[in-house]
């Protein structure tokens, strides 16, 4: 399986000490940039061949919520790569459901 992860610095250098590739964003721009490279839609061929792009591109949710729309909307198309978010280095955001609560909500099974 194919890994990619945005975020923080210091989490994406965690991430590629254990083998999963990354790049880090500090703002919106430079998030849209990889997160348009890396689900084939930007304009830069060097992704352009699906089988080069990760099959899950893991964000942080700080990032996540700077790409929203974008995510939604890739979401909706089925597409690969599926779209993890995760904690960033300061921890959960508070008021913003964890993987468990929505496995939750629509198991209906506490995990």
């Amino acid at each position: 399986m194919n890994y990619f992860v945005l975020g923080e610095r210091e989490l994406v250098l965690g991430f590629n000490l254990a083998g999963v590739s990354g790049q880090p964003v500090t703002n919106r721009q430079d998030a849209l940039d990889a997160f348009l490279l890396h689900t084939g839609q930007g304009s830069d061929m060097r992704s352009s061949v699906e089988s080069e792009r990760p099959k899950v591109l893991i964000l942080t949710e700080d990032v996540a919520d700077m790409l929203a729309p974008e995510i939604q909307a890739w979401q909706m198309t089925g597409k690969s790569p599926l779209i993890v978010e995760i904690p960033g280095l300061n921890g959960h955001i508070k008021g913003r459901k964890t993987l468990t609560d929505s496995i939750r909500e629509a198991v209906g099974i506490n995990v």
